[in-house]
C-alpha cells in the first residue's frame, strides 16, 4: 500500500561563498604541504645558508676596502690580502647563488606537488557534484577560477618561501650586525624605514585589492562570453551574429581594460611612494655613515659595508608591493578553488554504502515522486517493473517526466518520495559507482569527446583493446563507416563530435554501450533526431543490443516502442496507462489518441509547461 510521502524539495542551493580569512585560506593549504615537511625543513635550511653567505659579502667587502690602505711598495701584502678576500668574495656570491638553486630544486617538488593534489580534488569533486550544480554553472568562469586557483598555490608558496620569508632573515641579521657592530642609530633609521614602507605598502595594497578583483570578475565574464560563443559556433553562424557577439565581447573587453587601466595607475602611485621612503632611508643612512667617516669613528669599509647591506635589504624591499599583493590574490584565488571544493554534493554515498549486486536486473519504480522546484512537481505516484531481460518503454508528450525517470535511475537526483530499486536494492543505499557501472545509455543528445573514433567507443570500457573497439562497432554497424575513412578509427570526430552525422553520432553510442557491456540499458530518445531511414536502421540495432538485458526506452515516437513488453503512458507526471501497444489501442484511451494523432502526421498535444 503506498505511504503517501510527498514530494520533498530538492535540497537548497548552496549559499553563495564567503571569502575567508587569509589565514583560514591558510590553514586549508597546510594540509596538502605537510607532506612535504621534509622537504621544506631542507629548502629552509637551504634558504637560511643562501642569506648568511649574501650577508658576508658586505663584511667582506669592507675588509677588501680597508685592506687596500696599504703601504706604497709592500708588495706582499698586494698579492696575498686582496687576492685572497677576492676569492673568498668569489666563493660567497657562488655560495648564495648554489643554496638558492638547491633551495628551489628541493622544494619543487613540493609545490609542484601540491598543485597538483589540490587541482585533482577539485577536478573529482567537480565530477562528483550533482546534475543541477552542472546545468546552473558557467563553464568559463568556472575554468577561469580553477587556473588562477592552481597558478595561486604556486605563486603563494613561491612568494612566501622565496620573498617574504628570506626578506625576514635577512633584514633580523642585518639589523643585528647594526647595532652590534655600530650605535643603535642606524639600526632604528633601518627600522623605522621599514616601518614606514611596510605600512604604507599593506595599506595602499588592500585599497588596489578592489581594483584587482573587479579587473579578474571582468576578465572572467570576457572570457565566459567568449568560451560561450565558440561553443555555440553554429548558433551564431544560423542568425548571423558574429557582429553581435563580437560587439559582446568587446564590451566586456572595454570594461576589463578601464578596469586594468585604473589598476595600473594605482600600481604606479604605490611604486612611486616606496621608492620615496627606500630613497629617504638611504639617504639618512649614508649621510650618518659619511659623518662617522669623517670623525674618524668609522672607515670607508664601514661606509661601504652599510651602503652594501642598504641595496641588499631594499633590493628585495623594492617588490615587497607587488609580493604583497600577489600574495594576497593568490590567497583570493585559492578561496575561490577551495570555495568549490566545500560546494555541497546534492547527491551522495551514504556511509558504509555497499556496491549494486545485481543478479537478474530487475528495476522497480514504486511510488515515485519528484520535483526539481518544490513549487513544479514532475512526477507523481508513479510505479511500474521493467521485467529481468525485458523492455518496457515510456511514452507521453513533452514534459511529461519521462526523461526524469532517467535521471532518477542513474541518481542524478534523488526520489523526492518513494524509491527505485534494482534486484530490490534501493538505489540510495548503494555506491553510486557500482549502480553507474551497472547502466547503459543511449542517449538522444550524443555528445563525443574531441578525440578519435576509437578513443570515443573505447569510452565505454576504458583500455579495451582495437580488436574489442572494432567487435563493438561491427555490432553497431558502423565498422564499415569507419573502416572507409582515411584514418580509420583515429578520425577526429570534432568537438562534441561535430564532425559526424546524427546517424554516425548516435551508432558510436551504440558502440560505446554495447562495449561497456551493462545489465540494464537505457535508450532516452536515441533515434527522435533522426530521418525515418536512419531512424530504422538504427532501431534495428538497438533493439539488437537490447536483447536479454533490461531496458528503460523513452520515446516520443510510439512506432519505435510497438515491440516492447510493457508500454507506460505518462501525462503531467502521472501514470495514466500501462500495457502491451495491441492492448493499450484496444482500450481507446490516451495512447490510442497519441498513436492516432501519429499516424495522422500530427504530434502529440504538447503538455502544460514542465521540465520532462
Amino acid at each position: 500500500m503506498r505511504s503517501h510521502a510527498r514530494a520533498l524539495p530538492p535540497p537548497a542551493a548552496d549559499a553563495p561563498h564567503l571569502p575567508r580569512s587569509d589565514w583560514g585560506t591558510l590553514k586549508k593549504l597546510f594540509p596538502y604541504l605537510w607532506r612535504y615537511r621534509w622537504r621544506v625543513s631542507l629548502a629552509l635550511a637551504f634558504m637560511v645558508g643562501a642569506k648568511v653567505a649574501n650577508v658576508s659579502v658586505p663584511l667582506l667587502l669592507k675588509n677588501l676596502v680597508d685592506s687596500l690602505s696599504i703601504k706604497p711598495g709592500d708588495t706582499m701584502a698586494l698579492l696575498v690580502v686582496p687576492v685572497g678576500l677576492l676569492v673568498a668574495y668569489g666563493g660567497l656570491r657562488l655560495s648564495t647563488t648554489l643554496f638558492t638553486e638547491l633551495r628551489e630544486l628541493i622544494f619543487a617538488k613540493a609545490t609542484e606537488g601540491t598543485a597538483r593534489s589540490i587541482s585533482l580534488q577539485v577536478f573529482r569533486h567537480l565530477h562528483a557534484l550533482s546534475l543541477r550544480f552542472h546545468l546552473e554553472r558557467q563553464t568559463g568562469g568556472m575554468t577561469r577560477d580553477i587556473e588562477r586557483g592552481t597558478r595561486a598555490v604556486h605563486s603563494l608558496i613561491s612568494y612566501s618561501l622565496y620573498s617574504i620569508v628570506p626578506t625576514l632573515i635577512e633584514v633580523t641579521m642585518v639589523l643585528t650586525l647594526l647595532a652590534v657592530k655600530f650605535d643603535a642609530g642606524f639600526a632604528w633609521i633601518t627600522v623605522s624605514a621599514l616601518v614606514v614602507y611596510i605600512g604604507f605598502t599593506i595599506s595602499m595594497t588592500e585599497w588596489r585589492t578592489q581594483f584587482r578583483r573587479t579587473m579578474n570578475e571582468l576578465d572572467s565574464i570576457a572570457h565566459m562570453k567568449a568560451i560561450d560563443a565558440l561553443l555555440n559556433y553554429e548558433t551564431v553562424k544560423y542568425f548571423n551574429n558574429e557582429d553581435f557577439e563580437a560587439r559582446r565581447y568587446d564590451d566586456s573587453l572595454e570594461k576589463l581594460r578601464r578596469a586594468a587601466l585604473k589598476s595600473q595607475s594605482t600600481l604606479s602611485v604605490l611604486n612611486t611612494g616606496q621608492q620615496l621612503i627606500i630613497a629617504a632611508a638611504l639617504v639618512a643612512m649614508l649621510w650618518r655613515a659619511t659623518q662617522g667617516v669623517v670623525d674618524g669613528r668609522l672607515t670607508l669599509g664601514d661606509l661601504v659595508m652599510i651602503n652594501a647591506f642598504m641595496i641588499q635589504l631594499y633590493i628585495p624591499l623594492n617588490f615587497l608591493g607587488v609580493v604583497y599583493r600577489e600574495i594576497k590574490q593568490a590567497l583570493t584565488d585559492l578561496d575561490k578553488m577551495f570555495g568549490l571544493l566545500e560546494r555541497n554534493r546534492e547527491v551522495d554515498d551514504l556511509p558504509g554504502a555497499q556496491p549494486l549486486q545485481v543478479r537478474l536486473g530487475v528495476v522497480r519504480f514504486e511510488s515515485v515522486d519528484f520535483a526539481y522546484e518544490s513549487a513544479r512537481p514532475i512526477l507523481r505516484d508513479v510505479s511500474f517493473e521493467i521485467p529481468a531481460g525485458k523492455t518496457v518503454a515510456v511514452v507521453g508528450p513533452s514534459g511529461a517526466g519521462k526523461s526524469t525517470l532517467a535521471r532518477l535511475l542513474y541518481r542524478f537526483y534523488d526520489v523526492g518520495g518513494g524509491r527505485i530499486t534494482i534486484d530490490g536494492q534501493d538505489i540510495r543505499q548503494v555506491t553510486q559507482s557500482s549502480l553507474r557501472g551497472a547502466i547503459g545509455i543511449v542517449p538522444q543528445d550524443t555528445v563525443l569527446f574531441n578525440d578519435t573514433v576509437e578513443y570515443n567507443i573505447a569510452y565505454g570500457c576504458p583500455g579495451a583493446s582495437r580488436e574489442q573497439v572494432e567487435a563493438a562497432a561491427r555490432a553497431a554497424h558502423i565498422h564499415a563507416f569507419i573502416a572507409d575513412a582515411p584514418k580509420g578509427y583515429d578520425t577526429m570526430v570534432g568537438e562534441r563530435g561535430l564532425k559526424l552525422s546524427g546517424g554516425e553520432k548516435q551508432r558510436v553510442a551504440i558502440a560505446r554501450t554495447l562495449l561497456k557491456n551493462p545489465p540494464v540499458l537505457i535508450f532516452d530518445e536515441a533515434t527522435s533526431a533522426l530521418d525515418s531511414a536512419n531512424e530504422r536502421a538504427i532501431q534495428a540495432e538497438l533493439k539488437s543490443a537490447a536483447a536479454g538485458k533490461t531496458a528503460l526506452v523513452i520515446a516520443h515516437r510510439l512506432s519505435t516502442v510497438v515491440d516492447a513488453h510493457e508500454i507506460v503512458v505518462l501525462d503531467q507526471g502521472r501514470v495514466v496507462e500501462r500495457g502491451a501497444h495491441a492492448d493499450l489501442l484496444a482500450r481507446n484511451g490516451r495512447y490510442t489518441q497519441m498513436w492516432q494523432l501519429q499516424q495522422s502526421g500530427r504530434d502529440i498535444e504538447p503538455a502544460p509547461a514542465t521540465e520532462d
